[in-house]
């Protein structure tokens, strides 16, 4: 075991920090986490809608979620290279390269031109029309790619340095050029390739990123995404990392299960921030299911963790851990670490086949306030009162699963807190020395 964590902490810990840290999916990951209050906007109106459904008098607010959670790709497009332009050095092209991923994410939807009659007096009207569906979760793969792609160009474009500071040509006009020059590049290339061309953009990185998206939404990509999560977080490195590669696929899973029940049909994904996180059902208390440890913390019998149990009880019913994997901790402590590792993969096994098989609903709409206390936001989330005997089923199993590594834990602490009581005993009773 003590290779195995020096594993951990010397290679796998400092590696994942290095991918992670790269500039270009970190940028990403920084997006991601940027768009989390136009997430809760919608999340709020979801909460709202469930309600709705048993008031019809209430009023309808999804326009409210249409314009800020179904807006998310517009916000990535410009997100991505501003963090992008940050994390590469390149602070004077932030907004520029922003805006102009944003016009070319547009553009590469391949919008088309629609003539509506105004009024008599000014004849025809011409609208732009496009998927609005492009514009939230759908066109998210496509988002990120386009803003790669002005990222590559802007990054490489500064590396020519075609034009430097001079006292003939005035600052803001250097500035001007050397921000037009990058930017007609890439609407030229775009523009080309879109309408000369007549390239399907969307359908080449649809083709490109479904094998990825299939498998992330897939058992085996919902046990490893999970895992992956868990793996992270208990070996220091932030499991929000991942959310570049994974919160896209999430997204995409939600926003189709919100536009399948929006026409009259049935969610068809599993794999989604709500059923992972806001359900409380995977991430009860937290990442790992954690809450079942802090309520068995209270009947150990080490001060330590009859203490920690005590103070993390709170964000605990909030579904907040981070007080407890660091404080019990569970953090490179390999008693805790593996059951949490073991809870990662049995609590999705059973919400898998608990919604494939029609014993609790798949979330149907983005929520992802999941700091309201289970099983409150499990109700919520799925809007099926199964979810209160699907929460109790799973706190007994992950109970089951903490409890002998906690005895074990707890034991050895018993041990080390009696030794050190006798270290003092002894030493305040042995006679002062001159």
């Amino acid at each position: 075991m003590d290779k195995v964590m020096s594993w951990f902490t010397d290679s796998l810990a400092p590696g994942m920090q290095r991918v992670f840290g790269n500039p270009w999916v970190s940028a990403v990951a920084s997006a991601m986490q940027k768009i989390l209050p136009f997430i809760l906007v919608g999340s709020v109106v979801s909460i709202y809608n469930v309600f709705v459904r048993y008031i019809p008098s209430l009023p309808d607010l999804s326009f409210v979620n249409t314009f800020s959670f179904g807006m998310m790709s517009l916000i990535v497009a410009f997100m991505v290279p501003y963090f992008g332009m940050t994390e590469l050095d390149h602070p004077k092209y932030e907004v520029t390269a922003g805006l102009t991923s944003v016009t070319v994410f547009l553009m590469a939807l391949c919008p088309t031109v629609a003539s509506l009659a105004k009024n008599a007096e000014s004849g025809l009207t011409e609208y732009l029309v496009t998927d609005i569906n492009y514009l939230g979760g759908s066109g998210l793969f496509v988002a990120i790619v386009m803003a790669l792609l002005v990222m590559l160009i802007f990054h490489l474009y500064s590396k020519l340095h075609v034009l430097e500071g001079s006292d003939a040509v005035p600052d803001f006009v250097i500035e001007w050029i050397n921000n037009i020059i990058p930017m007609t590049f890439i609407y030229l290339l775009v523009g080309a390739a879109v309408f000369v061309l007549s390239v399907d953009i969307v359908g080449i990185i649809d083709v490109i990123f479904q094998p990825l998206n299939a498998i992330g939404q897939s058992l085996p990509g919902f046990l490893i995404i999970n895992f992956l999560y868990v793996l992270l977080y208990s070996v220091g490195v932030s499991a929000w990392s991942l959310n570049a590669i994974v919160k896209p696929i999430l997204v995409a899973g939600i926003s189709a299960n919100a536009a399948a029940v929006a026409a009259g049909g049935a969610p068809l994904y599993i794999v989604t921030t709500e059923t992972i996180f806001t359900t409380a059902l995977i991430a009860m208390g937290g990442l790992g299911g954690t809450l079942p440890l802090n309520v068995l913390m209270f009947r150990c019998k080490s001060k330590k963790l009859r203490t920690m149990g005590k103070i993390c009880i709170g964000p605990s019913i909030f579904n907040i851990n981070e007080p407890l994997v660091y404080g019990a901790p569970i953090v490179f402590n390999p008693l805790l670490m593996i059951p949490m590792w073991i809870n990662s993969i049995v609590g999705p096994l059973i919400v898998w086949f608990a919604m494939s098989f029609g014993m609790l609903n798949i979330p149907a709409g983005v929520n992802n306030v999941s700091r309201i206390p289970a099983p409150i936001c499990t109700w919520l989330t799925t809007d099926d009162w199964r979810a209160f005997i699907w929460f109790a089923v799973l706190f007994v199993v992950y109970l089951l699963i903490w409890l002998p590594f906690v005895k074990k834990y707890d034991a050895q602490l018993v041990e080390q807190e009696a030794k050190r009581e006798a270290e003092q005993t002894a030493a305040e009773a042995s006679p002062a020395t001159v």
